[in-house]
């Protein structure tokens, strides 16, 4: 019993340690752009369309925060979010790719001055703010802050600006349970969206998506072109 308890002990400070270790990492943007291959197909594209398993606009992730990034890629890799392609993705990144192509996006088309307003541009509705504020303890502005810009922790995301359909089937997700393609693994956010139906996430959807925001699609640029004709 001794043995198995010290064994035990051993991989949880393993796992600790690891844990610490994945936190400490520093990301490197200029290393990030010559990484974000697999990323530049759909997110390099404005208003680029996923199909599959379901049509809606890809999310915007230029000037989102880098530790946000980093625990969206972390919960595709491990599962916790459920898209075939964005899972096959996170699995070829280490570590360190996933902290180089978080810093590179987090700063990718940001200039000094750009952010929005600190309150909301355009006021909800009687019915929009009564969805907002329905569940009081955990009302949306608490953690995405009133202009859905500002979020109160570097893991939740910054949401203003966003496609409303994507913003619609990121928030169905996490009312999906034992799907192999969809669906998103959150206590905060399942208890929250299972509170509402599908028709009340996209009014909601609808609002936030309308408000100007910091996060944008950055095109690549074509850096290979055709040598000029000397005729």
């Amino acid at each position: 019993m001794n043995k198995l308890l010290t064994t035990m002990f051993a991989m949880a400070v393993a796992c600790v340690t690891a844990s610490a270790q994945s936190q400490t990492l520093t990301g490197n943007a200029d290393n990030g752009a010559k990484k974000n291959q697999m990323c530049v197909g759909c997110h390099g594209i404005p208003g680029y369309q996923a199909s599959f398993p379901e049509i809606h606009k890809v999310p915007m992730i230029a000037g989102q925060s880098p530790t946000y990034i980093v625990a969206a890629l972390t919960a595709y890799k491990g599962g916790d979010r459920k898209h075939p392609t964005m899972r096959a993705i996170a699995d070829s990144l280490s570590e360190q790719d996933m902290a180089d192509l978080a810093a590179y996006y987090s700063k990718l088309g940001v200039r000094e001055g750009d952010a929005p307003p600190a309150a909301p541009s355009k006021q909800p509705s009687e019915r929009v703010q009564a969805l907002i504020s329905r569940d009081a303890a955990n009302a949306c502005t608490k953690c995405h802050g009133v202009n859905f810009n500002t979020p109160n922790d570097g893991t939740v995301p910054k949401l203003a600006g966003q496609p409303s359909d994507y913003l619609y089937v990121a928030l169905k997700s996490y009312k999906v349970e034992n799907n192999a393609q969809v669906g998103r693994s959150n206590g905060v956010m399942g208890g929250i969206a299972k509170k509402f139906s599908n028709a009340e996430l996209k009014t909601l959807a609808s609002y936030i998506g309308s408000l100007p925001g910091e996060v944008k699609t950055v095109p690549e640029s074509r850096l290979h072109h055709a040598p000029a004709s000397s005729n």
